[in-house]
């Protein structure tokens, strides 16, 4: 995929996100390390040289190089890459734990670049909360001062926030561990009381960076678990960062695939697996089982004047595993129907195809 295609796929999906209530807008976002990193956003040959050519020129690494999208209220979405890929340097753009070289982040409609101290930390304790790798549990405090603890540094009377805390404990299925200290937890209990520290302050979007990527992969399924009720049950906004892509197809609602810095495709599961952009997510989502990921959206046909359309209906975005057995034990084409007009049909062939397809890796 060119540069220019990039940019057209970047701007139907900001469109797209702009049609709803978008919480964050990004545009433009760089953060470049290094002697006169601010040149580098600025000069228009400087902005195309590559990572190792960048740095041999200028000293500089481009961690995020012109980054944009919007995320919309209540959606899980998803930034993964490789090692280096600039993920989690761009959430903590997002968060302003570190500051970006160039660019322009709107949260709420407000510009989080323009906001000052003070108003940062009104932000981080009210408006949004983190989760990391790393569980950062006050080692001395009990699980439900650790889960409160967000709340009495906002200033929340012990009363209250021993009732919040307590509240949002049996959320995330920690109920009866209250008095128990973090080293007396597993791995995954501990991520857990992270999680409803995180939840404890009712922030309106958590961050996610890689937390459960130390978890054993048991746990792990477990957690990605949880966070798929507790969004389902609290319809937080989320941005989650990981280096899995079967985690980023599991949890998020469009993932933003990134690889040096740059923003190489956002779509949803289903468009990275169905129509990848170029031979780098071509590769990434090779071992995918096509028929747990794409819809029959993407392997309908046209009717042919011979095709039976008495059979029966199922809508677009049914998973194609989710619809074989309906299809294979249907003696009529199935309808792929939306809003009562006929899409397409699917029928044995179609299902079958899948099934070859993932059989010979193609």
């Amino acid at each position: 995929m060119t540069t220019s295609q990039v940019h057209e796929e970047r701007g139907r999906h900001e469109d797209e996100a702009l049609a709803g209530e978008s919480v964050i807008s990004v545009r433009g976002l760089w953060k470049v390390f290094g002697p006169r990193a601010a040149a580098v956003p600025n000069s228009p040959k400087l902005r195309e040289l590559g990572r190792r050519d960048l740095l041999d020129r200028t000293g500089c690494t481009a961690a995020v190089r012109d980054v944009g999208f919007d995320v919309a209220g209540g959606e899980v979405f998803v930034v993964m890459g490789l090692s280096g890929s600039g993920k989690s340097t761009l959430v903590r753009c997002l968060t302003r734990l570190i500051e970006p070289t160039a660019g322009e982040m709107l949260f709420e409609g407000d510009d989080m670049l323009a906001a000052n101290h003070k108003q940062l930390r009104e932000l981080r304790r009210n408006k949004f909360s983190m989760v990391f790798q790393h569980f950062g549990l006050l080692p001395h405090r009990r699980v439900i001062d650790n889960v409160g603890y967000g709340l009495e540094v906002k200033g929340v009377g012990k009363t209250e926030r021993t009732r919040r805390a307590q509240e949002v404990i049996e959320l995330v299925g920690l109920g009866g561990n209250e008095k128990s200290y973090p080293d007396q937890l597993s791995g995954g209990m501990q991520q857990r009381v992270g999680l409803a520290r995180a939840l404890a302050a009712d922030p309106d979007v958590l961050f996610f960076d890689e937390p459960f990527s130390a978890l054993d992969p048991l746990i792990r399924r477990d957690m990605q678990q949880e966070v798929i009720r507790l969004h389902r049950e609290v319809g937080k906004t989320m941005v989650f960062i990981t280096h899995d892509l079967s985690e980023a197809l599991k949890l998020g609602d469009r993932i933003l695939i990134m690889r040096d810095g740059e923003m190489v495709q956002l779509g949803t599961g289903d468009e990275l697996v169905g129509a990848p952009a170029d031979d780098y997510i071509r590769d990434f989502v090779r071992d995918v089982p096509h028929g747990d990921v794409l819809t029959l959206k993407w392997i309908m046909r046209d009717p042919r004047p011979d095709d039976p359309l008495d059979g029966p209906e199922l809508g677009p975005d049914v998973v194609v595993r989710e619809a074989t057995r309906q299809v294979l034990q249907a003696d009529k084409p199935v309808k792929v129907v939306s809003d009562g007009e006929l899409l397409g049909i699917v029928g044995d062939d179609e299902i079958l195809a899948i099934v070859a397809r993932q059989e010979s890796g193609a």
